[in-house]
């Protein structure tokens, strides 16, 4: 949530051992800035996030990419600076209200960030509307995909589209008027409305309603058949503009304008431990539909008057008006992207099922424990198979006679899980089944409590963490009796959530171990989640928020010392975020003592690369494309017997202070293998990727000098993991 990442409390960073001797005699001090590193070190949160956004728009700029995915990019483009807007603004504004400290790293006042960041966030936006008008529509054009206007369609097409207005569209409309009797009416967040100004001829008075654009409704309409081969469509909202005359009979209609507004939806509980806690957030959600107003889009016609009225009733500042191209809300462009075009989409990607994972013999069921048993297996989805890995994993495990008990963690997952219905499945055999459900997981709230009462309903031990914490871990415990009687511990650790239809386009990491000692730790940590533990013995997991950040700082404070006895060192870390001030004073150290440090960062990066004196030998690089990079990475060369984790954690505050967050160890070579040529991949000079320069701008080199596509690191994985299983592995 945006006031965490303000918020530094350490008061979970307590003595402990993780990792076995990995924490043994450091000294903790070693964190502290010792007065050498830059004053100006960090880069702005939100402005660097804004950084992110426009690479993502860059995306849909390549006319090398798939026309409809460049579609698409817009459309995440869009919904992505609404969850901006939604939750980091208006945090930031509601603290300057209330007047709560807003520090920033970069030494400006707070009101001189918002400003910056509503300037900011006005030019994308009108990038991005250029974007669609100049570059993708005429391009949709050409293949044959026209988003027309009402002045485009003749006589034939009128008629018909006049009956789909009459049988579809006009009973779901609800024009509400603004008038002494009628006060102004409640706009929700996100919704698109049109504002009609009518006069009345007989008394020649002017009135004001407003018209909202059903949200039920598909946003671009098809336009019928007529025999071009076209597929032609034609906005909701300017085929109901043009049928006023119908929702206003015997008024004359003035003028019309599209305009949306933006709420601050993000949710704040106060956890009080004698308070059931769904009924605290429910009764939260619903507060959330009012959130003040923080930014009100408008089209560039709109009129005065109009806006004039809009923003004394919305209470909005001329700061947070953004005036904009029609249509507003491209990401309505999510339908357009989901055509059934295969030629200007991506090439299909089967994901294989990993080597370990599959059946001994043709046709036979694979059997998961027992090749897990022989050695751990790490999958990187989305090229290899959730549903053969992780999905069939726990599947397998609510079937077996021989499983005791399973123990999961659930952060986000789908409404129709295959992974809820794992456990269902199990309880209802018998077995003891935990589920840790995070019915925090922001704008997947409602979703979480329903499926929490559904497993409820079915015999699982729902709980909901410890009070005060997200639960943001990726963990799934199985305990199995084997044939000689002793119990068996087989465990799952991920990066990603479990959740079938964004393990198809998030990119992440898991590992699967039977290692006793990863079954132990996690035992230990789901008692602590789900009791009254407090377990202070971790041997190969990093566990936040006790030990994560105090864990990684050793590792950094390890290649430090290396570096200076002259022997091998070096750290390379990959993570969506980048934010925590300790880890990046670590680096910059680090940097200092000659350590090289390659960073792959998808979204906020506030760490300055190649600052003379500080950042000299950090690298960072950002690669996005056809699948969200997700996977969190952090490896430590520590004298040639590297430590690499893998696990949930951005290093943002929240993620280490105010999470329950693991990592946990690889050990198999062929896996620090795998992860040392994922970094060499993303740090060529011949990958397409994004440099971050100094000077906080990010850099895209996706053509050689000779203009040649640099190497897609999605495609060459891709590629790799294809022919790593049909060549029978390395092993």
């Amino acid at each position: 949530m945006q006031d965490e990442e303000y918020r530094t409390d350490s008061s979970y960073q307590v003595d402990g051992g993780v990792g076995g001797d990995f924490l043994d005699d450091w000294d903790e001090t070693t964190s502290v800035d010792d007065g050498t590193l830059p004053l100006e070190r960090y880069l702005d949160r939100e402005l660097s996030w804004l950084r992110f956004n426009q690479r993502v728009l860059e995306l849909a700029e390549d006319p090398s990419i798939p026309l409809l995915e460049r579609v698409n990019f817009l459309a995440i483009f869009a919904s992505n600076l609404d969850e901006f807007f939604m939750v980091r603004v208006a945090g930031l504004k509601r603290r300057i209200v209330t007047g709560l400290a807003v520090p920033t790293n970069i030494g400006r006042a707070p009101t001189d960030v918002l400003a910056d960041i509503n300037r900011t966030a006005l030019e994308l936006q009108h990038r991005h509307a250029l974007c669609f008008h100049d570059l993708v529509k005429p391009e949709l054009d050409d293949a044959g995909i026209h988003i027309e206007n009402w002045a485009d369609l003749d006589e034939a097409d009128r008629i018909q589209v006049d009956q789909t207005f009459s049988r579809q569209i006009f009973p779901v409309l609800m024009p509400l008027a603004v008038d002494p009797a009628h006060p102004f009416p409640y706009i929700s967040g996100l919704s698109l409305n049109l504002s009609v100004r009518v006069r009345n001829p007989k008394t020649e008075k002017v009135e004001f309603a407003r018209l909202k654009v059903p949200q039920v409704l598909p946003r671009f309409v098809p336009l019928p058949d007529d025999g071009s081969g076209l597929q032609r469509f034609l906005t909701l909202e300017d085929l109901i503009s043009h049928h006023l005359g119908e929702l206003f009979p015997g008024m004359e209609i003035l003028e019309h304008h599209e305009f949306r507004v933006t709420r601050n939806e993000d949710v704040e509980i106060e956890e009080d431990e004698t308070e059931n806690l769904i009924q605290a957030l429910e009764r939260e959600l619903l507060r959330r539909r009012f959130g003040p107003p923080i930014r009100l889009e408008i089209t560039d016609d709109m009129d005065d008057l109009t806006l004039g009225l809009l923003v004394r009733e919305l209470g909005i500042t001329e700061q947070e008006v953004y005036r904009l191209p029609a249509p507003l809300d491209l990401g309505g462009l999510f339908e357009i992207s989901k055509l059934d075009r295969p030629h200007l989409k991506y090439p299909k990607h089967v994901p294989v099922t990993p080597l370990q994972l599959q059946p001994s013999e043709p046709n036979a069921t694979p059997d998961l424990f027992r090749a897990i048993g022989r050695s751990d297996v790490l999958v990187h989805h989305p090229y290899e198979s959730f549903a053969t890995s992780v999905q069939a994993f726990l599947e397998q495990a609510a079937r077996d006679p021989n499983v005791l008990a399973i123990k999961q963690t659930l952060y986000r997952t789908s409404g129709d899980s295959p992974i809820v219905e794992a456990l269902i499945d199990a309880a209802e055999a018998g077995k003891a089944v935990l589920a840790l459900v995070e019915i925090k997981a922001r704008f997947d709230e409602q979703n979480n409590i329903e499926w929490a009462r559904k497993l409820e309903k079915a015999g699982v031990h729902v709980v909901y963490g410890l009070v005060g914490l997200k639960t943001h871990c990726k963990l799934a415990l199985v305990v199995r009796q084997e044939k000689n009687g002793e119990l068996k511990y087989y465990s799952h650790v991920g990066t990603g959530n479990y959740n079938p239809k964004t393990s198809r386009i998030y990119e992440d990491l898991g590992l699967f171990t039977a290692d006793p000692q990863v079954g132990k730790d996690l035992t230990r940590l789901f008692n602590e989640l789900s009791g009254y533990a407090i377990e202070k013995k971790y041997k190969r997991l990093l566990v936040a928020p006790r030990y994560l950040r105090r864990g990684l700082l050793r590792g950094i404070s390890g290649e430090i010392k290396a570096a200076r006895e002259g022997r091998e060192s070096g750290i390379r870390i990959k993570v969506n975020s980048l934010v925590d001030e300790a880890i990046i004073d670590a680096l910059y150290r680090a940097s200092n003592a000659g350590v090289p440090v390659d960073i792959v960062v998808r979204g906020i990066c506030t760490l300055v690369p190649g600052l003379e004196g500080a950042s000299d030998n950090i690298r960072v690089r950002s690669v996005l494309g056809r699948y969200l990079e997700h996977s969190r990475v952090f490896s430590f060369r520590n004298g040639g017997e590297p430590h690499v984790w893998i696990g949930s954690a951005d290093m943002m505050h929240r993620n280490l202070d105010r999470r329950i967050e693991v990592l946990v160890r690889l050990t198999d070579p062929l896996h620090l293998a795998q992860v040392d040529a994922m970094f060499d991949l993303a740090m060529s000079d011949s990958t397409s990727a994004w440099a971050l320069r100094p000077d906080g701008e990010w850099e895209r080199r996706h053509r050689d000098d000779e203009g040649r596509a640099l190497a897609d690191m999605q495609n060459v994985v891709m590629t790799t993991v294809t022919t790593r299983r049909r060549l029978g592995g390395a092993r």
